[in-house]
């Protein structure tokens, strides 16, 4: 007997301590900023299917050097916005054999069964050197990507409302429900042009958008009838939205969505629907001393998550920056 209800305790004792483990597991799992053994900046995330893709640049660290040194892109993927898997490196400057250096801020977008990467690379051709957007294309979101040009889609060259060379970087893309396509870029001066159906090529003239204090960072996304197109403002960067009733405007200002992102002088953003809720994605500076990779900073960044909530008049209400981020994976 005695034997019998020793076993009993034993049992419950381990079911105790499995139970535990498993709440720990699940609190280790999510937090912010949702990856720690590697530095992520610029998130662009879509949804296919049942599945999360996050796409992110990478900052790395290089003894006795600063500022931004990034060569690749990285992706995870999610079916829960807790548990993240990491694909590793699905692309390099390198993949671009016309560009340079410098893996900035990218945007995937799916079209017929392809998926297209946009992104922000150093182009030192031509009489205007500068930042160019280039695209690279791929069968499913995991690549292997290709760039389906082989030349810049957009070069420093084609724009001249700046004087800086880095004005035509941080494409974000939109489809319509028609199926025009617009691509969305720029810094200082904000920038929007139609895209081909082929998706590879500009479709008629670069237009500029009117926005209060923009630095860059376009993103475009849609609820109900709303258009939201916030984008990042100042330095350091705090993020900021407009909404129209149409993708060509008039934008109405509405205000501050998101503060300064912890020890990070860049704040960019890319918000998704993913089972019915939407998120805000952002990166920060704000890894802590004890994570595996060492503390964050402006040029060593991480990637977080918080849920985007809306008001009653379909106003966005300013984004909570939390430590612990999703807390219970979506079902």
């Amino acid at each position: 007997m005695r034997m019998f209800i020793s076993t009993i305790v034993v049992g419950a004792f381990q079911v105790c301590l499995l139970a535990i483990g498993m709440f720990y597991t699940l609190v280790a799992q999510s937090k912010n900023p949702i990856i720690d053994s590697v530095f992520t900046a610029d998130p662009a995330a879509i949804v296919h299917k049942d599945t999360v893709y996050l796409y992110t640049g990478h900052d790395e660290q290089v003894p006795g050097k600063t500022g931004f040194i990034m060569k690749d892109w990285l992706l995870f993927s999610s079916k829960d916005m807790v548990n993240w898997k990491p694909h590793g490196s699905i692309l390099s400057v390198a993949d671009f054999k016309w560009a340079q250096h410098s893996a900035w801020a990218a945007h995937m977008i799916e079209r017929d069964g392809k998926f297209y990467f946009y992104t922000s690379v150093y182009y030192n051709g031509g009489e205007n050197p500068g930042f160019a957007v280039g695209v690279a294309v791929a069968d499913n979101p995991a690549g292997p990507f290709r760039d389906v040009r082989g030349s810049a889609l957009l070069t420093n060259g084609m724009t001249n409302q700046s004087s800086n060379n880095w004005d035509d970087i941080d494409p974000a893309i939109f489809i319509e429900e028609n199926g025009d396509a617009y691509m969305f870029f720029g810094n200082s001066v904000a920038k929007y042009v139609k895209l081909k159906d082929n998706m590879i090529e500009l479709d008629g003239e670069i237009k500029v958008l009117d926005l209060p204090n923009f630095t860059e960072a376009l993103w475009l996304h849609k609820k109900k009838d709303n258009y939201y197109l916030t984008y990042a403002s100042g330095l350091p960067e705090t993020i900021h939205y407009v909404m129209s009733k149409s993708i060509h405007g008039p934008w109405q200002y509405i205000g501050l969505l998101n503060e300064v992102a912890g020890n990070s002088n860049t704040n960019h953003q890319s918000i998704i629907e993913f089972k019915g809720r939407d998120y805000f994605i952002y990166h920060t500076g704000a890894m802590q001393h004890n994570s595996p990779i060492g503390i964050g900073g402006e040029f060593r960044r991480s990637v977080s998550i918080e849920p985007l909530l809306y008001n009653s008049d379909g106003t966005l209400k300013p984004i909570k920056m939390t430590t612990e981020g999703i807390t219970v994976p979506i079902k």
